[in-house]
């Protein structure tokens, strides 16, 4: 083939997305072209979001970075000079070792899900550090709250088949925007409304999809929990139930009636700003709805009582039987569908002496306050990668607070130069997906995904992997984990021996580009029981959670901070404030790019006409969003799309984009979930005034 010959090779979107799209990228002369959604993977179907859709201006962006650099200025004004990798290298194998030689666990890596890829986000990365014997990290900023209330009631993060909706009666779409978040999903949403379903939006906001729905019913930010509780009074009360599956494949049933018992939709009215009748025409229409599904989505997971409202949500389908369906049951994740062998990717076997230095976890929600106090050992040196925790992580003046600490040592591997970048001693380039190996699992669909290098890495950028392994060289570890190509690193992704793994190998994979796992068509996971659970039945009380100090049964768990929770705090800050995704951004990534900023044009508040009356503010006004922990400054946008009481700023923009140096971050709290550990960045009461 002649250089100037067009290929077209596989890929895989590595966004923290459901979708996990299989792409095709198009190469003429060494140079991307195209890029699009691959036409012959089911889910994908050919086509991508608007923001991946364009991906071609984030890898050759002018904002890349393309060489590594030292900082020359104070930390956080963003002043580096070029260095070579060979003195980035040596600086920061210097400065590890000198610290691991005191305590190891004074080190702390900070990842998430820039890439969602297991080559270049859970393998060379983990060994590192698991050899170095760094401090752990608990990655919860996203997900941990209600995988935890999952788990407790159904057991592995497993759920309906995403692809089987297009035969259901009635959806709930509860805690998520797929319109935006999960487009391909929202395809099957789409064809099962087109067959006669009735599509459901609970949500405090009008979002797009509520806009797209037969029904949107706003309860209050924080209390889906209470709204489950009384679905389950009125279906217990007025027979909505599958008895017989209920005997079969339950636990606990005669203590839940009871635990619900006084828990009526007059009960659930005024802590969810939702009307009786609505909530009790809400449950019958579920309990008599055949097949009926609830998709859940990760908005539940972001206020204080987010593990038991999704643990609440989860025991709807065991009452009424709706697992017997494959377009019934409930979906929040199908990543428990994965075999993916973790210990071979992360290797954590290769601590060096975990009896003299026992594992420390450190939870990323907290990284502000980690950075800032002064445990035995106190973190001396971060290395952050695929993530922006000054703009993304809660209580962002804290965060700030403590990346700017002169004494300690932060090495940043990005593709931009981020909010985060601005606070790092030495900044290193990575590559785009388009220049790197990885194999993808999902947790929207059952399909993985591989991602073979189209182009050669721009300037001097490296992947992940191959970062970790020069470290390591450096640091002296001859372990042979480190010797380990990305080729040989995907193919351990997933565990041979797995009969979902069937026919699954990396070489079969990397030829066709996406291959479904191994399960049935539809894939009915509880249509006979078989829970993840001890019992192996659908929890209704679990014995796991009274034993970690959590009420056994499904339960009330309020917001930290809202008008019937905190009247006292909603003197001061009676507004409810949300922070959902901006359509134009995912977290922090697209959100430098100009097509993008462009198209979001500047962080907005949106808030109801009678809260705007009330203080004086009228649609385009520029407002100042404040609690005790921060503010930041939007423009207002008025609208009925919002309830009043509650306010919602699309996020995340970076703060040094934002217009005032702030982000929503500003006000959001660090306190974490019932369950977990994951922040509360939903759960936050401001006051909003003109500037």
């Amino acid at each position: 083939m002649n250089a100037t010959d067009a290929q077209v090779v596989k890929a895989a979107c590595p966004h923290d997305c459901p979708d996990t799209c299989a792409m095709e990228v198009t190469v003429e002369a060494g140079r991307a072209v195209r890029v699009r959604g691959a036409s012959d993977m089911p889910f994908t179907n050919g086509t991508l979001c608007t923001k991946v859709a364009h991906y071609l201006e984030r890898v050759y962006s002018d904002q890349r970075l393309l060489f590594p650099m030292k900082r020359v200025g104070r930390k956080g004004e963003g002043r580096f000079e070029r260095i070579s990798w060979d003195e980035a290298l040596d600086t920061i194998a210097a400065r590890l070792g000198e610290i691991a030689a005191g305590d190891p666990r004074a080190i702390l890596p900070y990842s998430y899900a820039g890439t969602m890829g297991l080559v270049q986000g859970e393998s060379m990365d983990r060994r590192f550090f698991h050899r170095l014997g760094a401090s752990l990290l608990d990655r919860t900023i996203c997900a941990s709250a209600g995988a935890a209330g999952w788990k407790a009631t159904v057991g592995a993060a497993v759920g309906a088949d995403p692809e089987a909706l297009t035969d259901a009666r009635l959806i709930l779409i509860w805690g998520g925007n797929p319109v935006v978040s999960n487009v391909h999903g929202w395809r099957y949403m789409q064809e099962a409304k087109r067959r006669g379903a009735r599509l459901i939006c609970i949500d405090p906001r009008r979002t797009d999809t509520a806009k797209k729905c037969d029904q949107h019913i706003a309860p209050l930010p924080g209390t889906d929990g209470a709204l489950a509780l009384a679905m389950m009074q009125v279906l217990i009360e007025e027979d909505l139930l599958d008895h017989d599956y209920i005997a079969a494949h339950t636990l606990g049933f005669d203590a839940l009636v009871e635990r619900v018992r006084t828990l009526t939709p007059e009960w659930a009215a005024p802590l969810t700003g939702v009307d009786a009748d609505v909530i009790r025409t809400l449950a019958r229409d579920y309990g008599r709805a055949r097949p009926s599904m609830i998709r859940l989505n990760y908005g539940l997971n972001r206020c204080a009582g987010a593990g038991m409202a999704v643990r609440n949500i989860a025991c709807l389908p065991a009452l009424t039987g709706a697992w017997r369906h494959a377009a019934g049951g409930a979906l929040l994740s199908v990543s428990g569908h994965f075999p993916k062998d973790v210990s071979a990717l992360a290797r954590p076997d290769l601590h060096p002496d975990p009896v003299r230095f026992p594992p420390r976890t450190i939870n990323m929600s907290n990284i502000g306050e980690a950075l800032l106090n002064t445990d035995d050992p106190p973190v001396k040196a971060i290395f952050v990668y695929n993530s922006n925790p000054v703009a993304v992580a809660p209580y962002s003046n804290q965060v700030r607070a403590g990346f700017a600490r002169e004494d300690l040592f932060c090495v940043v591997h990005e593709l931009f130069q981020t909010d985060t970048a601005d606070y790092a001693d030495i900044l290193l380039p990575a590559t785009s997906q388009l220049e790197h190996r990885d194999v993808h699992a999902s947790y929207g669909h059952t399909y993985a995904v591989s991602n073979v290098p189209a182009i050669a890495p721009l300037g001097e950028a490296k992947p992940n992997t191959e970062v970790f392994r020069l470290l390591a060289a450096r640091m002296g570890f001859a372990d042979a984990a480190f010797s380990d190509s990305d080729e040989a690193i995907a193919a351990q992704a997933f565990r041979r021996d797995d009969p979902r793994a069937l026919g699954l190998s990396a070489e079969a994979l990397k030829a066709k580009g996406w291959m479904r796992l191994n399960l049935p068509r539809p894939s009915v996971p509880y249509a006979q029981g078989g829970f993840g659970t001890p019992s192996g039945k659908c929890e209704f009380f679990s014995q796991r959670l009274a034993e970690q100090g959590h009420d056994p049964l499904p339960a009330w768990s309020p917001p930290a901070e809202s008008v019937s929770s905190n009247p006292a705090l909603a003197q001061h800050y009676p507004l409810a404030l949300i922070t959902p995704p901006a359509r134009n951004f995912l977290n922090t990534s697209f959100a430098n790019l100009p097509r993008f900023v462009q198209q979001e044009g500047s962080p907005k508040l949106e808030i109801h006409p009678q809260d705007a009356l009330r203080r004086g503010i009228v649609d385009g006004d520029r407002v100042r969003i404040q609690n005790d922990r921060g503010a930041f400054h939007a423009r207002a946008v008025v609208t009925e799309d919002v309830r009043a009481g509650v306010v919602v700023s699309p996020s995340v923009w970076w703060q040094k984009l934002s217009g005032d140096g702030e982000n929503a971050n500003a006000v959001t709290s660090s306190a974490l979930t019932d369950m977990g550990g994951g922040p509360i960045f939903y759960d936050c009461l401001v006051e909003v005034t003109p500037v």
